[in-house]
């Protein structure tokens, strides 16, 4: 899960966050004498805490994939209703009043219709949670003011929900699919590569900077390293836990990388424009929910489409 961040400065493989989001300045500063001593990543990260965490989310996904997989539209809705909290908070400091309670509820619609109704659950409630958002901030209010920056904020909004809810929709719609929980393991398994072959790339190669003024501590070295542990991970898990081609698990591993990297990259460049380091400060060495779903949110769509297409 996470960020496929191929960065020349070590980090975790199982992404601790990217202090080139924020000025210097917001960086984690040198403990004093009176501190105890945690052991950190230059990007100032509790590396014990983040590697616990990560081991600890990993071993739910499964542990639920494996003895659970219908709970899977539990687990995703209840992400995103927190990664979706801590978006609009931020939002929200900056000025941006995006309307949060259509966003909390209809993010929960599209995730839960997509179990009775498939794709037309799905679009039905995104369509529905956008015509309410436009509305609920038309008149939040009331009737007698106009809205202050009205078409900006509901622009947000809207990109909000199809970020959000609307990718994550398509992680639950392969879980009820045949051989679901196999689809879902494709998913997550290629991201985790991408995660620790650019890290591991990025560490012993990364010279050459892919987007400096978004992350400044990518690297196309670790890039590639992400892609050669793309493809060779999408392979095997297509070949071995979906009886596919080995050329679709090739395809898979090719597009996910761009689009972790790419999801990667959107979050930063939001982080970026609002000024801070992390979405949230839930999960201990990692940030918040959202900066552990950056890369899988796109990634899991590309899955649904490729796996539905060809397997």
């Amino acid at each position: 899960m996470g960020r496929a961040d191929g960065s020349p400065d070590p980090q975790l493989p199982l992404d601790a966050g990217d202090t080139s989001d924020v000025p210097a300045a917001d960086a984690a500063s040198p403990p004093d004498d009176a501190t105890p001593l945690v052991k950190t990543s230059r990007a100032g990260r509790n590396l014990p805490a983040a590697i616990a965490v990560g081991a600890g989310l990993g071993a739910l996904v499964i542990v639920i994939l494996l003895f659970a997989p219908t709970a899977w539209l539990g687990v995703v809705a209840a992400a995103i209703a927190i990664a979706t909290w801590e978006v609009t908070k931020r939002l929200r400091e900056a000025s941006v009043l995006v309307p949060r309670l259509p966003l909390l509820l209809g993010g929960q619609a599209i995730i839960w219709l997509g179990w009775p109704y498939g794709t037309t659950g799905v679009l039905g409630a995104f369509a529905g949670t956008v015509v309410v958002t436009m509305l609920w901030r038309l008149f939040d209010h009331g009737l007698a003011a106009q809205p202050h920056n009205y078409l900006r904020d509901t622009a947000v909004a809207v990109f909000t929900v199809a970020w959000l809810p609307l990718l994550a929709s398509f992680a639950t719609l392969m879980v009820l699919e045949d051989q679901g929980a196999a689809r879902v393991f494709c998913l997550m398994l290629v991201c985790v590569a991408s995660d620790i072959g650019g890290y591991a790339a990025g560490v012993l190669f990364g010279k050459h900077t892919m987007a400096p003024a978004i992350s400044p501590k990518k690297s196309w070295e670790g890039f590639g390293g992400s892609l050669v542990a793309c493809v060779a991970v999408g392979i095997l898990t297509v070949v071995f836990l979906l009886d596919g081609q080995w050329w679709i698990g090739a395809l898979l591993g090719a597009v996910l990388v761009l689009t972790a990297t790419a999801g990667d990259l959107i979050e930063s460049q939001v982080k970026r424009d609002l000024g801070i380091k992390d979405m949230g400060t839930l999960l201990p060495g990692h940030g918040g929910i959202m900066d552990r779903l950056d890369s899988i949110l796109p990634s899991a769509f590309v899955t649904w489409l490729i796996l539905t297409v060809f397997v």
